[in-house]
């Protein structure tokens, strides 16, 4: 990493941390420049290599923030330890880059950034939907293109979604706030894919339909698929949110898109290789009613062949956690993963991190996801540090 991409906050900290990207806001800076921290940031916007990592870690270096577009393994955790690296964490929730089982070899806490996407990634995943069932880039094309000649009965046809089934792969937080969004907004019937039962947003899709009976509505429905074949078949909407592993890559494949509905949407705004890209792209070639929105693409920044020619498929550039909120959040959980591990704070295995967002916040650590199998001690208000 070349000096003149370098900008350096709080230069006579005495625990160095380097930061692979700009972040947003100023909290997480002063996190760490609360630690001690001197903090080296690279302001290039390009993804940096292993080889680059490599040279920002050095020979010395206490702790790293890293993005979810970078890869790292055991070859940077192997490094970060021997430059007497003792943290690192994600700027992200998912941490599908990370070998945590590297890190956690060498005693190296993996800290991750939740609590602070789910809305907001919902929120895009509905946008996303909405502006694929309406047309609404195509028209916006058309309309600035200077060919809109006056108001057409067939023009710019779309879905409505009002009354309709939307189906959930993934109902953990973000695909449960989806469900709601879609059920409560729109009265869409839900049907949802997991691995484990969400019984939370059965009860709750339940309660609502109990409240549209008791005033005179037909209810909504709320129940979980056993396959995801039967979602699939089943679905006006299927919008995507599980984890990416060996186990979800290329979970929509050829085999599975074939199954859907003609005319469905299919909306994707967890992880590019959840779906076969270049399936994709035939399936829509062949289908001109089947509609996608994608905040995401499985070769990343690159799209396959073809994608960005479809007029039936909505891309957008991975913006679906960017409200400056959230984006704030995250830097802010970031830097207090590393902090809170340099400075030898706990762990917080509370599954709500909103404490850490507050004007006084735990002095603890708060989203380790290695925790357990490092032995981290939690944190209790009594035993936390002063």
């Amino acid at each position: 990493m070349s000096d003149n991409a370098l900008k350096v906050y709080n230069p006579s900290g005495s625990r160095r941390v380097v930061v692979t990207k700009e972040l947003p806001g100023a909290r997480w800076l002063e996190i760490l420049a609360n630690a001690d921290c001197r903090v080296e940031i690279n302001t290039c916007t390009d993804i940096l290599s292993a080889g680059e990592i490599e040279e920002a870690i050095g020979e010395r270096c206490d702790g790293a923030i890293g993005q979810l577009t970078e890869e790292w393994g055991q070859r940077l955790f192997d490094d970060l330890k021997a430059a007497g690296g003792t943290a690192y964490s994600n700027y992200a929730v998912g941490y599908n880059n990370v070998d945590v089982d590297a890190a956690t070899a060498q005693g190296i806490p993996v800290g991750n950034t939740p609590g602070v996407l789910t809305e907001t990634t919902a929120e895009m995943a509905v946008a996303l939907t909405f502006t694929t069932a309406r047309r609404l880039v195509e028209a916006d094309t058309f309309m600035r293109g200077g060919r809109f000649k006056g108001w057409l009965p067939s023009l710019f046809l779309g879905e409505i979604l009002w009354r309709k089934t939307v189906g959930v792969i993934g109902a953990g937080r973000i695909g449960a706030a989806y469900a709601r969004m879609m059920v409560e907004g729109h009265k869409m019937n839900l049907i949802y894919y997991d691995l484990y039962q969400n019984k939370s947003l059965e009860d709750y899709v339940a309660a609502y339909g109990a409240f549209l009976r008791s005033q005179g509505e037909k209810p909504v429905s709320c129940r979980r698929a056993d396959s995801v074949e039967e979602l699939l078949r089943e679905a006006d909407l299927v919008s995507l949110h599980p984890v990416l592993d060996e186990t979800t890559r290329h979970l929509v494949n050829a085999e599975r898109l074939a199954v859907m509905k003609k005319n469905a949407i299919l909306v994707n705004s967890s992880r590019g290789p959840v779906i076969d890209e270049t399936a994709l792209v035939a399936h829509c070639q062949q289908h001109p009613n089947f509609r996608v929105g994608l905040d995401v693409c499985e070769d990343e920044p690159e799209m396959k062949p073809g994608l960005a020619e479809l007029d039936n498929v909505v891309i957008v550039p991975h913006i679906a956690s960017a409200t400056i909120w959230t984006r704030e959040g995250m830097a802010t959980l970031a830097a207090g993963n590393v902090a809170g591990i340099l400075m030898g704070y706990p762990a917080w295995y509370d599954k709500d991190i909103s404490p850490f967002l507050s004007d006084h916040p735990p002095k603890a650590a708060p989203s380790i996801v290695n925790a357990k199998e490092l032995g981290l001690p939690a944190y209790t208000e009594e035993a936390s540090p002063l």
